[in-house]
């Protein structure tokens, strides 16, 4: 962006807030004067300064920087919803912001950087923190291979635009040929200042469950109908292929045992639990064992950098995967009727990912194992027949009882808790939906009111509870002998 827009853009912004250049000035430590250049165009804040901006004044740096109109951030309109195919992703766990992100990121920067004969990557917040944990360092080395790259973990630095934010540099001998600060904002979802990472896809002209539902009453037609009509036909091949891998990744982790990687020495538990059953053993007993063998499935393939489906992110992929599989075997449903209830979870997901957070590093654990057991709640209820109201009432109880929930993984090891909590949400899901079944002409609280609490909740959350295993059981965890907890 050129400084005569990037100026303009700050005045918005200042005058949006009803400050004045000395009161902006004041917060971004910063003399009146550097403020009056910025907006005249004149000069242009640093990249540290940027970053300042966007966290004193609440703004994404993705619609500070990309052009995007400044004002009022939480405004409907001012945040379009993009096709369900940058929600649902198939790629390699254990992370989808700490691995698939970064691994993106690296790759469009060298791809930038032809030229360049070794790379430099300062890693910042919850990357650092959990980097080494989550495998993020070795992702990098594998990226920009064979090109030698320098990784350093910046552990102090807290004035960042998002939690998980990287600085990269590209060199030609001693010269520096580029450096650009990038984040990666949830879900394999990426920014990188001054390169377009994906083409924006904003298909959804409606931003809030309220005006969805509407619509749907209006034109007589269910949540899935709403995605087919607005993605297009070919969304339905797309949904195939995500219900084919999420069906593989439960298969692969019922099939596999072992020792998960990273030191913890975590047992898989998949296949044991599946195959254990009790002489006397309840329908009710059965379902949680079956439905937490098919979580712990797919969470143990993510664990392992096993393939799986973004469904909101990589650490919450098993939720979604272990209802929906588990009810069609239980009830026989077509993967057609599979594929609209995939469609039906998106809209929850989707909604969340706009309005709110999908980022553990951001909102905490909520924002994760939440929107997933919320994303499989209305994806249920759609199987069973549940009207629009049941479908909202499902995903915002699930949803609303998850609020709070720290993400403190072990060692930064999407392990502990992370798989376990993949199965306890499934459970959960299901029963939301059974309470919705009955209660939803009693609720009083909306899906758009509970994913707005959520993500005020996650920003007033300590960082210490926001992947950073800096609280929580990451902190009081004391390794057995044997054990790494680093």
């Amino acid at each position: 962006m050129d400084k005569e827009r990037l100026g303009k853009k700050l005045h918005a912004l200042r005058a949006s807030q009803g400050i004045t250049q000395q009161e902006m000035a004041k917060r971004l430590g910063v003399t009146n004067r550097a403020v009056s250049k910025w907006e005249k165009g004149i000069s242009s804040p640093t990249m540290d300064t940027l970053c300042k901006i966007c966290v004193a004044f609440h703004v994404s740096p993705d619609s500070f920087l990309s052009g995007q109109e400044t004002g009022s951030e939480t405004a409907e309109q001012e945040k379009p919803m993009q096709t369900i195919r940058r929600l649902y992703r198939v790629g390699r766990g254990p992370s989808s912001t700490h691995t698939m992100g970064p691994e993106t990121i690296c790759a469009l920067f060298q791809k930038q950087n032809p030229n360049a004969d070794r790379f430099r990557v300062i890693l910042y917040g919850s990357l650092a923190q959990t980097g080494v944990g989550h495998g993020t360092d070795d992702v990098i080395r594998k990226a920009f291979a064979p090109i030698p790259v320098e990784i350093e973990f910046d552990y102090l630095t807290d004035e960042l635009p998002h939690p998980n934010t990287m600085r990269l540099y590209a060199y030609q001998g001693d010269k520096e040929l580029d450096c650009r600060t990038a984040s990666s904002t949830g879900g394999g979802e990426v920014w990188i200042e001054g390169i377009s990472a994906e083409e924006q896809q904003n298909v959804y002209p409606l931003h809030s469950f309220r005006e969805i539902a509407e619509h749907c009453r209006e034109e007589k037609i269910r949540l899935w109908e709403y995605v087919g009509r607005t993605e297009g036909e070919s969304v339905w091949e797309f949904l195939s292929d995500v219900w084919s891998c999420m069906k593989e990744s439960i298969e692969a982790g019922l099939n596999t045992d072992g020792i998960l990687p990273g030191g913890l020495h975590v047992t898989r538990r998949a296949k044991y639990l599946f195959h254990q059953r009790h002489i006397d053993e309840t329908a009710e007993t059965k379902e949680n064992r079956i439905v937490c063998a098919y979580a712990f499935a797919v969470g143990e393939q993510n664990a392992a950098g096993g393939t799986v489906v973004t469904a909101p992110t990589c650490g919450a992929s098993g939720v979604l995967p272990a209802v929906l599989y588990y009810y069609q075997q239980k009830k026989g449903f077509s993967d057609d009727e599979v594929l609209h209830a995939l469609a039906t979870a998106s809209i929850v997901g989707n909604l969340i990912k706009t309005n709110a957070s999908i980022s553990g590093a951001e909102c905490g654990c909520q924002a994760e194992i939440g929107s997933a057991c919320s994303m499989a709640a209305a994806a249920l209820g759609e199987l069973l027949g549940l009207n629009i109201e049941q479908i909202e009432y499902a995903a915002e109880i699930a949803i609303e009882h998850h609020l709070g929930l720290t993400c403190d993984p072990i060692g930064g090891l999407v392990q502990i808790p992370c798989i376990e909590r993949n199965a306890v949400a499934a459970m959960r899901a299901i029963n939301a939906v059974n309470l919705a079944n009955f209660l939803t002409d009693t609720r009083k609280i909306s899906l758009d009111l509970v994913i707005r609490t959520m993500y005020e909740t996650g920003k007033d959350l300590s960082k210490k509870y926001r992947e950073t295993s800096g609280g929580g059981l990451a902190k009081l965890y004391q390794p057995k002998k044997g054990e790494n907890k680093e």
